[in-house]
């Protein structure tokens, strides 16, 4: 699932791709927010991205569907 996270006061967002769900991702952002401590991610490729929960401007979820993998007939 793709994760943008935009940062107060920063021009680019964060893009990843997390193995996680979208309910487990909004909780976790959530709970950053509300308390200020830090959102902790990981991404399929096991790199960890961590923002402060009281830098955060604003987070987009994105659907969970897999990948297809060739070429295929609708």
């Amino acid at each position: 699932m793709e994760v943008k996270i935009g940062i107060q006061n920063v021009v680019r967002e964060i893009v990843l791709e997390s193995t996680q769900d979208a309910e487990t991702v909004s909780q976790l952002v959530s709970t950053a927010i509300s308390s200020g401590s830090e959102l902790r991610l990981s991404d399929e490729k096991g790199r960890t991205v961590i923002v402060p929960g009281a830098s955060i401007g604003y987070v987009e979820l994105g659907a969970e569907e897999t990948r297809r993998v060739g070429f295929g007939t609708l």
